[in-house]
């Protein structure tokens, strides 16, 4: 892998993490617009591409990690070395549920986060990652079509009262993480493979939009349409970020820093968050003026990517 195709993966990570931060920081704040917020049921914001944005930025480097390792150490210390790295991001969304929760975040009970989701998705993905490229389409397709059968007959109602899906939601969030291994491979292979990356990203993202006729585009319920609407503009969004690294050689450099250790700067945040909000002062959060709201992120960026920097210079990196 080349210095650079490292360098556009970094600032697409940072870019996830970046705007991962900033959401998570709006979401509970009344001036925040609704365009700025995750859709309640059906629909689609910007907001709502941020999980698909980190899963793909994880597919990226997923099967090239696991190759690496597996050369280096074996299959069997490789399965257990993923296995426990996933496992302990569940574990760690489960103790960050459990605090928002006792905060009265969670009105409906159901403990279910985005590290959840992440972690189970990364699961199920290594059952199937060391199986080739068309295999692994089919598969994920699969998935996608039999999760869409079973929310539309019997998971409905619990998927949409649990945070991203539940653990029945994760379904849809492995499909999204299988089929981004595969497109990714084509992002890695050759030079004819490579030019294909972008074109069959196309292809995913019109494929979303046309089911989406049928299966509306829904992140509450993580639906079909929007698993292969938000995996399509997650590929073709990194492949901006690829041509724009590849042309401007000193672009991104504060993305790549933030990119490098995403879980660390993902609790950070939460830190700052609890910071304005335990007290219980509604002009420090809820009900925060914008001019408030905007100082507040300011020290929220700044505060997070000093302990970036930090990180980076003394070359301290936790893989994701």
């Amino acid at each position: 892998m080349t210095e650079n195709r490292i360098s556009s993966i970094d600032q697409f990570r940072g870019f996830a993490i970046f705007t991962m931060v900033l959401a998570n920081f709006m979401g509970g704040i009344q001036v925040i617009p609704v365009w700025l917020k995750h859709t309640p049921d059906k629909g689609l914001t910007f907001i709502d591409l941020i999980a698909p944005f980190f899963i793909f930025a994880i597919s990226l480097t997923y099967a090239g990690s696991f190759r690496r390792r597996m050369e280096r150490e074996g299959p069997f210390k490789t399965y257990i070395q993923f296995f426990t790295r996933y496992l302990a991001i569940i574990g760690l969304g489960a103790l960050i549920s459990a605090g928002e929760t006792a905060m009265g975040l969670n009105p409906g009970g159901i403990d279910w986060g985005v590290l959840q989701a992440i972690g189970v998705a990364g699961v199920v993905t290594l059952l199937v990652i060391r199986l080739p490229s068309p295999w692994r389409w089919a598969i994920g397709l699969g998935m996608l079509l039999i999760y869409q059968f079973a929310l539309d007959r019997l998971w409905s109602d619990i998927i949409f009262r649990s945070p991203h899906g539940g653990f029945f939601g994760s379904l849809g969030w492995s499909s999204m993480l299988i089929l981004g291994t595969a497109l990714s491979d084509l992002f890695h292979g050759g030079a004819r493979t490579k030019k294909a990356f972008p074109w069959v990203s196309w292809v995913i993202l019109v494929m979303g939009v046309i089911i989406a006729l049928w299966f509306p585009v829904s992140k509450h319920l993580v639906s079909t349409s929007y698993v292969l609407i938000t995996l399509g503009i997650s590929a073709l969004l990194f492949q901006l970020f690829h041509w724009l690294s590849g042309h401007f050689k000193r672009w991104g450099q504060f993305l790549v820093t933030w990119g490098k250790n995403p879980l660390i700067l993902y609790f950070l945040h939460y830190f700052f968050i609890g910071l304005v909000f335990i007290p219980g002062i509604p002009l420090l959060y809820v009900n925060a003026p914008i001019w408030v709201v905007l100082l507040e992120m300011v020290v929220l960026v700044c505060g997070i990517s000093a302990v970036a920097f930090w990180l980076d210079r003394r070359k301290i990196i936790i893989a994701l």
